[in-house]
């Protein structure tokens, strides 16, 4: 437990910095940076908004009636496009900008301090994609055996937006895990043990996902478990490529692979349409997606024991350990 927690080389050097607040201090910060990197995140998305609905026949003929609730309703179709959604995903980019910028100037931080370490950034970046492909197929492959879900092949697949998809979804995952993992959980390790550190960064995490559709008490405790993975595969390769990859890929897997909802959201552009059997709820997640289910309860439990009994092959000179 203690070489699990122990404090990495990102916290120290952020530590040197400039030393951290007091917890209560440190939170209120960590919700004024994510409002503002939200607010941000509108700014960009705005004009591509009024675009699309500019755009939208349906919405213009709602406006024209002037009629609130038919607008409403076409706005929200609007919204509710891959296009939209592949768009949103990009501008979470101004999240890794913002958040960077703001340790950067008020807590004198370096890029090595987010765990974006250079040596090996590939290997790892990489390792990341297939544990995050290979663990939610299992939740999926659950799902399966238990009758939960049932897939075939979907129809409305293309290759260019499913392109679009996944350079979306990297930026994605990577801003999250900056925003929590980088920045939030490196900036109360500075004055906190890492443990604690790891439980208030893993709670901001689900809070963060409160107010996605579906959201119920199950896929809360989800959020937390894999918020702890993620931290925990932090402390453990001491970068951030890793979990970046595994959070970009889990979305993407569940979304664009298997056309599962991610946290209550859904697209069309899917190698696969899924079917969730009613009453398995309790399984296949219902309305949030597998996300809210025990299936990826039981994925994210294997996963932060694997990390935990994980032990780092010791480095090698010429073949032999030094």
């Amino acid at each position: 437990m203690e070489r699990l927690f122990k404090t990495p080389g990102a916290v120290l050097q952020a530590k040197e910095a400039q030393r951290g607040m007091h917890l209560a201090l440190e939170i209120l910060v960590f919700t004024a940076v994510f409002f503002a990197c939200t607010l941000g995140e509108i700014m960009v998305m705005l004009p591509v908004q009024l675009v699309l609905l500019a755009q939208n026949q349906v919405y213009r003929n709602a406006a024209a009636t002037g009629d609130t609730e038919l607008i409403s309703e076409a706005a929200v179709g609007a919204m509710s496009s891959d296009l939209y959604t592949i768009v949103s995903l990009f501008a979470t980019a101004v999240m890794i900008g913002m958040v960077v910028l703001f340790c950067r100037l008020f807590q004198k931080r370096s890029l090595s301090t987010f765990g974006f370490a250079k040596k090996g950034c590939g290997k790892e970046y990489a390792k990341g994609i297939v544990i995050g492909f290979f663990m939610f197929s299992a939740a999926v492959l659950i799902c399966i055996l238990t009758g939960a879900a049932s897939f075939e092949i979907s129809n409305t697949f293309t290759a260019s937006g499913f392109l679009l998809f996944t350079v979306g979804f990297m930026i994605q995952g990577m801003a999250e895990e900056v925003m929590c993992r980088g920045y939030f959980m490196v900036s109360v390790g500075r004055r906190y043990p890492m443990a604690v550190a790891v439980a208030v960064n893993a709670a901001a995490f689900a809070a963060l996902h409160l107010l996605n559709p579906g959201i119920a008490p199950l896929a809360i405790v989800n959020l937390i478990l894999f918020g702890i993975f993620a931290s925990v595969c932090f402390l453990k390769t001491e970068n951030i490529w890793m979990v970046g990859a595994i959070h970009s890929v889990w979305n993407l897997a569940q979304g664009n692979v298997y056309g599962i909802k991610v946290s209550g959201m859904e697209t069309s552009c899917t190698m696969f349409s899924s079917a969730m059997t009613d009453g398995k709820e309790l399984i296949n997640g219902g309305a949030f997606g597998l996300e809210g289910g025990i299936a990826v309860t039981a994925v994210l439990l294997a996963g932060i024991a694997a990390v935990f009994l994980w032990r780092k092959r010791p480095e090698t000179k010429m073949g032999r350990n030094i």
